[in-house]
């Protein structure tokens, strides 16, 4: 463990050790609906402040200091890695990932570049200094690296872009599967070694983000996206940080997300906690999961309903509190900092 994090809610939670209060952070909360951010970012594209270590620092650091959040969670996208070995590819605004030249063939798989610490420099060079800036806040700060797990990277790389269906992605793997296989391989791959930048370089937990997993069945999951994201999440295993796993409307699959290796599952908005805490198991702790349009409810409503989901997580292995997705644009930066002190401040009537 980081030295100087020995008091850190989040690391205690994530290990299901006792806490001294819940434990809060926000998918999201780097970024999107603070005016700092903003600031920041004017004139600059995604990709371009995804890969400028001065701007990496800032933007992760900005909502620790507002919100005096329990861990900071780096400031990235989950396509930066492909960028990062050079698939054509680019963010537009309102629009999301758009890659050129999409994935059709093994040829195509084969074409793009393994990923080693050499393509980001400014990853190492931003995960430093962030870990030097946040043992100095609130008594230490933990930094949860990030990375997108193997079947939404590859979603995107099928599709060229943002779906709804994933038509192109199912047919490659029903239809193709020895091109679906070598694709997921080659992404568990680059997943696993920008997560392994991170956590190297000093960050003190992960999260691998499956925002579109939900798009399969059980079955489909077990074969064609489980095994992958097993690989990542066992390959950072080997460097004894705790790890999470989330995706959206993931319900039927968390307790599959779990067995990938999480030490937490997410549980999206649309589940009720006590529910995901079952399918779950006693094996695992919970992240989650309040609606993230309850920040726009009056305030007395969204603590109401966050209470009702910290008194749920006391059934649970160990909980930390969060949005069951991410912050939306519009949010009120005000009511997550409310949010966030009622948070803390929910008293534990249990021994965790």
């Amino acid at each position: 463990m980081t030295t100087g994090l020995e008091h850190s809610a989040f690391l205690k939670a994530a290990r299901g050790e006792a806490v001294p209060h819940t434990p809060v952070w926000f998918m999201r909360q780097a970024g999107r609906s603070l005016p700092e951010y903003l600031k920041v970012r004017e004139g600059v594209g995604m990709l371009e402040s995804c890969m400028n270590a001065e701007l990496i620092t800032e933007i992760t650091l900005q909502p620790v200091r507002r919100y005096g959040v329990d861990a900071a969670i780096f400031f990235s996208d989950i396509v930066l890695p492909l960028k990062a070995v050079g698939v054509d590819l680019d963010i537009k605004p309102g629009v999301g990932p758009v890659v050129a030249d999409p994935v059709c063939t093994l040829a195509d798989v084969e074409a793009i570049p393994d990923l080693t610490p050499e393509h980001l420099p400014f990853i190492t060079e931003a995960v430093r200094t962030l870990v030097g800036e946040l043992a100095g806040i609130n008594g230490g700060t933990p930094l949860i690296g990030f990375a997108g797990a193997p079947f939404t990277v590859a979603s995107y790389l099928v599709e060229g872009g943002p779906s709804k269906e994933y038509a192109k992605t199912k047919a490659m793997m029903y239809g193709a599967p020895e091109v679906w296989d070598a694709l997921m391989t080659k992404i568990a791959g680059i997943s696993a070694a920008f997560l392994r930048v991170q956590v190297e370089a000093g960050a003190s937990a992960i999260q691998l983000f499956d925002s579109w997993a939900g798009a399969v069945n059980r079955d489909d999951y077990v074969r064609f996206v489980q095994p992958w994201s097993a690989r990542v999440l066992s390959s950072i295993g080997e460097l004894g940080v705790p790890k999470i796993h989330f995706g959206v409307n993931s319900g039927e699959l968390l307790d599959l997300m779990g067995e990938a290796g999480a030490d937490i599952v997410g549980v999206d908005w649309r589940v009720r906690l006590a529910d995901g805490i079952e399918r779950i198991g006693p094996e695992r702790g919970v992240q989650g999961n309040l609606d993230p349009t309850l920040v726009f409810a009056p305030t007395e409503v969204m603590t109401a309903r966050a209470a009702e989901v910290i008194e749920a997580g006391r059934t649970a292995r160990s909980h930390i509190f969060n949005l069951g997705h991410g912050v939306i644009p519009s949010t009120n930066p005000d009511q997550l900092a409310r949010l966030t002190d009622f948070v803390h401040a929910y008293p534990l009537t249990d021994d965790r």
